[in-house]
């Protein structure tokens, strides 16, 4: 464990076993640190939070969920919860969400979410600032693998919303409409994230509920 006993890098991938991801998460002080763990390498982010990135990791899954309840659709939404399956990959999405009659999956507890006896959520967000290279290269790959139905990115500095379905015999590709929400437009989410930047969000939710229903 020679490269990891000093002060550990953070937001950077670092080779390490996974005893070695484990000893380090288990010696964080920092409360707000996200870690992950893909391809035989850790990752621990403790970048600052300034406002837009902030209010995207809001407003994004309030939107949705008023398309959840406009269209009757059972959500459970989860903030920074990790996802593990012990000895291979951990993940902490920005968000996270089991939709429709995989709701019932949705674990409970106070314990990281062991996937060798859960299932993973529908939807994983990564909300971006510093980290968008990082959200649309290896963490596309390692959501992937965890098995997710959608991953989503937003790049903040751009309140953009780079959408992706993942492909059930390996890969992802590019959508600008939900697959697990169907007539969701990622498109018309990604107004509302720019609406947000200069309105209230009583303005916006409202704005959003008359966009999609056609009025």
């Amino acid at each position: 464990m020679t490269q990891l006993q000093t002060r550990q890098p953070t937001n950077t991938w670092v080779t390490a076993t996974w005893d070695d991801y484990i000893q380090i998460i288990e010696s964080l002080t920092c409360e707000t640190a996200k870690c992950y763990y893909y391809n035989g390498q850790l990752r621990i982010e403790m970048s600052p939070v300034g406002p837009n990135h902030a209010y995207d990791n809001w407003t994004l899954p309030f939107l949705v969920n008023l398309f959840g309840i406009d269209r009757g659709i059972p959500m459970r939404f989860s903030v920074n919860c990790s996802y593990q399956k012990r000895g291979i990959r951990e993940c902490q999405p920005d968000v996270s969400c089991y939709i429709g009659k995989r709701v019932s999956f949705a674990p409970k507890g106070s314990s990281v979410v062991d996937l060798d006896n859960n299932q993973p959520p529908d939807l994983a967000i990564e909300v971006a600032d510093t980290t968008i290279v990082d959200d649309l290269g290896p963490k596309r790959m390692l959501y992937e693998e965890v098995g997710v139905a959608e991953y989503w990115v937003v790049d903040v500095n751009k309140a953009e919303i780079i959408a992706f379905e993942i492909i059930a015999k390996g890969g992802s590709q590019r959508i600008t409409e939900s697959r697990v929400l169907p007539g969701l437009e990622i498109g018309l989410l990604a107004a509302g994230l720019q609406r947000d930047r200069t309105s209230e969000n009583t303005e916006v939710g409202s704005w959003f509920l008359e966009q999609i229903r056609g009025n």
